[in-house]
């Protein structure tokens, strides 16, 4: 293993030596498959108790990573192996080969300073004024990492999806981590769909610009127009014009279906609900639905609306938290 590697994750290099490795990284496999798999410990270690504990300080913080640091260059051959198998499992693709200097600089002083978390359980949605006035809503089932002070730049932490309307600030940009990519906006309003469980990424931008990319590669990023979205399925990016606007009414808590199969509702009903749909009848699942739904009328009421449209039956079972339509 190169030694600047764990040096680099312990801020024992310097500027122009980080600078240094990064680009070494963008042609030499090793470097870059050492920083991934350092990286992925470094991203389990964030989650365990001892890291997210915000009151022990830079103090407990800087203890942590010394002693983690002699722990993994004893262990590093089998962690790779291990880390990175893991790692596969929880991010279902292969996009995040690393975290620039500027993203784990910044979850430092995230750790150090304070960081806030806000997470919405399923069923919910939420709004939140972010330290530097900029507005961001949360879907079900999303949570949202940021410092209690912006730097340099305003980095945020998303797993899952959320909508954000950007304060102008040109010194300071405002960047989007996700697991797969970044989003680096200065003034604008754009949504982001990015959940762990599902191997794809949707970024819609209805006002001003965005630049999407990968760690090590935001040169090779794709900018965004108005009214346009980048897509990323099946390992592929994928450039659309167009946004249909009813599908970012979530964040007032609505629902808005366009001539969609039972299939596609019923994936985003068990998603915000955390409820297992069983449909026994598949014929049912050719019909096309259109409408939009309060999210707070509750799926049995969606439901009952959608059965008066294309007759089948429903019976919800309690002890299972199961619905059957048949």
């Amino acid at each position: 293993m190169d030694e600047r590697i764990p040096q680099y994750f312990s801020h024992e290099l310097s500027e122009n030596e980080r600078i240094a490795l990064l680009k070494e990284a963008k042609t030499d496999e090793n470097i870059k498959k050492g920083l991934v798999t350092y990286q992925n410990v470094q991203s389990f270690l964030f989650f365990s108790p001892e890291y997210t504990d915000m009151e022990a300080g830079s103090k407990g913080y800087s203890q942590l990573m010394k002693r983690q640091k002699r722990k993994l260059l004893k262990r590093y051959t089998h962690l790779a192996v291990v880390y990175t198998a893991v790692a596969c499992l929880l991010i279902a693709g292969t996009w995040m080969l690393a975290i620039s200097y500027s993203r784990s600089s910044t979850m430092e002083r995230m750790v150090a300073s304070g960081a806030q978390e806000l997470y919405v359980p399923t069923g919910q949605y939420a709004r939140i004024t972010l330290p530097d006035g900029s507005t961001a809503w949360l879907n079900a089932g999303s949570t949202l990492r940021y410092p209690s002070v912006f730097g340099k730049e305003r980095r945020v932490f998303l797993s899952g999806e959320a909508f954000f309307q950007v304060a102008r600030q040109r010194k300071a940009p405002f960047i989007v981590s996700t697991e797969m990519v970044d989003i680096k906006a200065l003034g604008t309003q754009f949504n982001v769909r990015s959940y762990p469980q599902k191997p794809c990424l949707k970024v819609s931008l209805l006002e001003g610009s965005v630049k999407v990319y990968q760690p090590f590669a935001e040169e090779e990023g794709t900018i965004l127009n108005p009214k346009q979205q980048l897509l990323l399925e099946n390992g592929e990016f994928r450039l659309e014009d167009g946004i249909d606007e009813d599908q970012l009414l979530w964040r007032e808590g609505i629902f808005s279906f366009k001539k969609e199969h039972l299939d596609i509702i019923i994936e985003k009903l068990e998603w915000h609900y955390g409820i297992h749909i069983i449909v026994q009848n598949p014929n049912i699942l050719k019909y096309e639905y259109t409408g939009k739904f309060r999210q707070r009328d509750g799926i049995i009421e969606i439901l009952r609306i959608i059965q008066k449209i294309h007759k089948f039956q429903m019976r919800k079972e309690e002890n299972s938290n199961r619905i059957i339509l048949y």
